[in-house]
């Protein structure tokens, strides 16, 4: 299994992340879940975090492994020392998501891409794929390199990856809403952040230890079926987690569109 890559070390890098007072805080704010509050009167100032998938024309990556990088990197920037207490990204965070959160995922390629990685946030690659979440805003204040690229009209082809590592977290996508590419990754998004917030504190650094891989496969309707008779009554050693829209963009209000499982998740080595 390869690890997920995320931001190299040098200028603009993460701090090391460590099972330390600041992590266990970040971790905290994680776990009270999403904030609820309503829009503001203001649309311009309605706060989304920008999600940017790296889809180059020639050769595109396999959409399993852009939606992998998307959910890596969604959680991997709310457990960021960065976002925490101090933290240099703290306000505009907890700004976003204690409000009535939304996610926007964007196509780039080329230049694109390279100018979005200039931009205030966490790059994750998985399998040659690759997507940043950027540190939450106002819709009406997005970097000007941001905002010009395309939200919709590109998708990709579904695969087949094959069966997921029984020690990842399974993030189940509800084939039947038939999202698009960019639907999914907002979606697989909130799903990684909620499973990592309904995880016990050990277990979400063990995880992140892991660059936060995780699986994503398709569920078709009777699979979606049996998964939600977990959601609503398991009692195994896995940790479930289930996204409902709110229905803003492609699918019904209320719709179930992702769910996240994850056996017990160990550190990498009893030092760590």
């Amino acid at each position: 299994m390869t690890e997920p890559e995320l931001d190299a070390p040098g200028p603009g890098a993460a701090p090391p992340l460590l099972l330390d007072a600041g992590f266990r805080a970040r971790h905290a704010e994680l776990a009270l879940g999403y904030g609820g509050g309503g829009d503001p009167d203001d649309p311009a100032q309605v706060q989304a975090m920008q999600m940017v998938l790296h889809i180059p024309k020639a050769e595109p990556p396999l959409r399993s492994a852009v939606l992998e990088a998307a959910a890596a990197a969604a959680v991997a920037l709310c457990l960021d020392p960065r976002v925490g207490p101090d933290g240099e990204w703290q306000g505009r965070y907890l700004g976003w998501k204690r409000s009535r959160i939304r996610k926007v995922a964007r196509r780039a390629r080329g230049a694109q891409w390279l100018a979005a990685g200039e931009v205030d946030g966490v790059t994750v690659e998985v399998d040659g794929a690759e997507a940043r979440a950027l540190v939450p805003g106002p819709v009406g204040e997005v970097d000007p390199r941001i905002r010009k690229l395309q939200i919709g009209g590109t998708d990709l082809e579904h695969d087949e990856p094959g069966p997921p590592d029984p020690e990842l977290p399974v993030l189940w996508v509800n084939s039947a809403l038939g999202m698009t590419v960019g639907k999914a990754a907002a979606q697989v998004g909130h799903a990684s952040m909620l499973l990592a917030g309904a995880l016990p504190v050990e277990q979400a650094f063990a995880w992140a230890q892991r660059g936060f891989r995780c699986a994503v496969r398709d569920a078709e309707p009777d699979q979606w079926a049996r998964l939600c008779a977990r959601v609503n009554g398991s009692d195994g050693p896995e940790t479930i987690a289930a996204v409902r829209d709110a229905g803003f963009t492609e699918v019904a209000p209320g719709s179930m569109t992702v769910i996240a499982a994850a056996p017990p998740i160990s550190p990498l080595d009893d030092a760590a």
